[in-house]
C-alpha cells in the first residue's frame, strides 16, 4: 500500500497508486511498461510536480557518485546523488558547484528537472549551463546520452523541464574551483525597495562585483519602509583572506548546531501580528551586522537546512509559496504592486526573498533577465484568494512562475505567463511524452 505524498510545502498531499525505489535501468524500464509515471527525488520540489495518484519512481536508489576529474572539475553522478554528498566529497579537495538553490538537500536529477538558479543566476545562469551531458531513459526505453551536440533536442528540453521528457538517470556536471570553505559577505541593509535595488542594480553593473546576491526582505512594510531590505553580497573567500589559524585547513568550518521542528504549528501562531513583530526584529538584528564578514558556505548558502522540518512552522495544512520573475523594466513597478497587495493583505511571509536575475536562453527554464521575488504563504482561503491576485499582477508586468515551487496555479494562468510551455505541451504530445511521464503538476497545468 502507498503512502501519501507531499512536496516539501506538505500541500497538496496524493497517494500514488504504485510508488517504487529502482536501483537498476531494468528496474526503470520495468516501472516504464506498467504505465505513465513521474521520478522523484528527494521531495523538495515544493507542490505537486514530483506526485501522482498514479505511478512515482523514488529515484534516491540511484545514488552513486561515479567519477571526478580534478583537471576539469567534472563529476559524473547518478541523478539521486545529493547536492550535499557533492558538496562532503569535493569541498575538501577545492570545488563547489557553480550554482545551488537554497537547500543543498536536493537531488541530482532534481536540480535538472527544475533547472534551478541560485544567488549568482546574473553572473553564472542557472544549473543546466554547468551540464557536461545527461543520459535518459525515454519513452521508448531506450538510455540516451544527450549534450549540446548530440541529441540536443531532448539535452535542452530535459533542462527545466520537469520531468516531463524522460527519466534522468546520471548527469556529469562541471565544479567550481575554490580556495576555502568561506563566503566574503558584505551585508547592507536597505531602507526600501528602491534603495535594495540600487544596491542589485551597482552590483550588477560592475564587471568585477560580486558573485552571490540575495536580499531578505520585510514583506509586511508599510509606506516608507515599504520593501525594506538586507542585501547579501557574497564571494569565495580566497585564502589570504582566512585568518592565519584558519589557512592550514581552509575548508574546515565550525558545525553547526541542528535544529528541529517536531510538531505543526498551531494556525494561529502566524498572523500579520507576529509577523511584524518578527520582520522589525529580524531587519534590526541584520543591520547591526552590516558590513564585510567571513560566513561558512553552510550558513550562507542553506541557512534553513539547520532546521529539521522547519515547513511544519506552516501548520498541518502545509504552505504554498509564490515564485515569480519580472522583466527588468518593469520590475520595480511590479515589485512595489505586489509587495502592497501584500502588505493590505496582511498575509506575509517568513521567508522573503528578492534576487537579481541575468538573462536565459534555455528552452523553458524559470529565470529571465529581472528580479525574482519567493514568499510563503500557510494555505488558508484567504491566502489562496491573495495569491490569485499576485498572479494577476505578475501577468500584468509580463512575469512568469516558477514551477517547481508551484502547487496552485491555474493553466491559463501560467500558459499565459510562458508561451514556452504551450511550446513544451505540443512536443510532449508529437513525440508521445504525455502517455509515458506525466505528474498531478502537468496534468493541472495541461502539460
Amino acid at each position: 500500500m502507498s503512502r501519501p505524498l507531499s512536496g516539501w510545502g506538505r500541500y497538496p498531499r496524493i497517494t500514488p497508486e504504485t510508488l517504487s525505489r529502482p536501483r537498476s535501468e531494468v528496474a526503470v524500464a520495468e516501472a516504464m511498461a506498467r504505465g505513465p509515471l513521474i521520478a522523484r527525488g528527494n521531495g523538495r520540489s515544493y507542490g505537486d510536480s514530483a506526485l501522482s495518484e498514479g505511478q512515482v519512481l523514488d529515484m534516491t536508489g540511484f545514488r552513486h557518485i561515479l567519477g571526478f576529474d580534478p583537471e576539469t572539475g567534472l563529476v559524473e553522478a547518478e541523478a539521486g546523488v545529493l547536492l550535499g554528498d557533492l558538496i562532503a566529497a569535493f569541498l575538501p579537495l577545492g570545488f563547489f558547484p557553480f550554482v545551488t538553490p537554497g537547500t543543498k538537500l536536493v537531488t541530482l536529477g532534481g536540480a535538472i528537472a527544475s533547472d534551478v538558479h541560485g544567488k549568482n543566476h546574473l553572473r553564472d545562469g542557472s544549473f543546466g549551463h554547468h551540464l557536461a551531458w545527461i543520459e535518459i531513459m525515454t519513452a521508448e526505453g531506450e538510455v540516451l546520452r544527450c549534450t549540446k551536440a548530440s541529441n540536443s533536442g531532448l539535452f535542452q528540453q530535459t533542462i527545466g523541464g520537469m520531468g516531463l521528457t524522460g527519466v534522468i538517470l546520471r548527469a556529469g556536471l562541471y565544479l567550481r574551483p575554490v580556495e576555502t570553505g568561506w563566503i566574503a559577505q558584505d551585508m547592507r541593509p536597505a531602507r526600501d525597495l528602491a534603495e535594495a535595488m540600487a544596491i542589485f542594480e551597482e552590483a550588477a553593473a560592475d564587471a568585477d562585483g560580486p558573485t552571490y546576491s540575495v536580499a531578505w526582505f520585510d514583506c509586511l512594510g508599510q509606506g516608507e519602509a515599504l520593501g525594506r531590505s538586507l542585501v547579501m553580497l557574497g564571494d569565495h573567500a580566497r585564502l589570504e583572506q582566512l585568518e592565519p589559524r584558519r589557512r592550514a585547513r581552509p575548508f574546515v568550518t565550525p558545525e553547526k548546531r541542528r535544529l528541529n521542528v517536531p510538531l505543526d504549528a498551531p494556525g494561529l501562531a502566524l498572523n500579520r501580528y507576529t509577523l511584524r513583530a518578527f520582520n522589525g526584529l529580524y531587519y534590526r538584528a541584520g543591520a547591526r551586522k552590516a558590513g564585510p564578514s567571513l560566513v561558512d558556505w553552510d550558513s550562507y548558502f542553506y541557512p534553513l537546512d539547520a532546521i529539521t522540518n522547519w515547513n511544519r512552522i506552516y501548520g498541518r495544512r502545509g504552505f504554498a509559496q509564490f515564485q515569480c520573475v519580472l522583466p527588468l523594466a518593469g520590475a520595480r513597478a511590479g515589485l512595489e504592486r505586489l509587495l502592497a497587495a501584500i502588505s493590505e493583505a496582511g498575509q506575509g511571509s517568513f521567508l522573503a526573498v528578492l534576487k537579481r536575475l541575468g538573462p536565459d536562453t534555455t528552452a523553458h527554464s524559470f529565470p529571465m533577465e529581472g528580479y525574482t521575488l519567493a514568499l510563503d504563504f500557510p494555505v488558508t482561503p484567504a491566502a489562496l484568494a491573495l495569491l490569485d491576485r499576485l498572479d494577476r499582477i505578475t501577468l500584468d508586468h509580463g512575469g512568469r512562475f516558477y514551477l517547481a515551487k508551484d502547487s496552485r496555479l491555474k493553466a491559463q494562468t501560467l500558459h499565459a505567463a510562458d508561451p514556452r510551455l504551450t511550446t513544451l505541451s505540443e512536443t510532449r504530445r508529437a513525440e508521445g511524452w504525455d502517455s509515458r511521464f506525466a505528474s498531478a503538476q502537468s496534468r493541472r497545468l495541461q502539460l
